[in-house]
């Protein structure tokens, strides 16, 4: 089944590609791509749980980019506003703090490409360094005072 569904992508992106060059296309076929990344993503842990990705990342075309900069400079807090938006209004919980970069890029279809990960939250120093042979949540050793001195 997973090769049926990525055969669908591949000729969703081929439409996608053909009325992009027929057609001009607007940046809200942009946001659109981006609700799509979210929902497509969503995964449900309960009924009154569902988490989507947290990290979009949106490669556009040259041309793009410079039309979407000629509009204002700030596209991608203005996509994740939308994301953000889109997923208050379905009840989607973030699987950790949301980010959307934008970058420059050839994109198969000449104007776009959108891809998403979850990247989990861990607060810088929550971890700290652990030795290769020591299991997690164990402490370290101490060491005591009187330690014979290598000579």
């Amino acid at each position: 089944m997973r090769w049926l569904r990525r055969w669908e992508q591949v000729v969703e992106e081929c439409e996608r590609a053909l009325l992009a060059r027929i057609f001009r296309t607007d940046p809200v076929q942009l946001f659109d791509a981006l609700r799509q990344e979210c929902d497509e993503h969503a995964v449900v842990c309960s009924q009154s749980r569902v988490l989507v990705p947290n990290d979009y990342t949106v490669e556009l075309a040259p041309r793009v980019h410079d039309e979407l900069a000629a509009r204002g400079g700030q596209v991608g807090r203005h996509l994740t506003d939308v994301l953000d938006r889109h997923a208050a209004e379905r009840g989607y919980e973030w699987a950790g703090p949301l980010t959307v970069h934008v970058t420059l890029g050839e994109v198969p279809n000449g104007r776009y490409r959108v891809s998403s990960a979850a990247l989990a939250h861990i607060p810088a120093g929550a971890a700290g360094p652990r030795r290769w042979d020591q299991e997690p949540g164990v402490a370290e050793p101490a060491v005591p005072a009187a330690w014979p001195s290598p000579s």
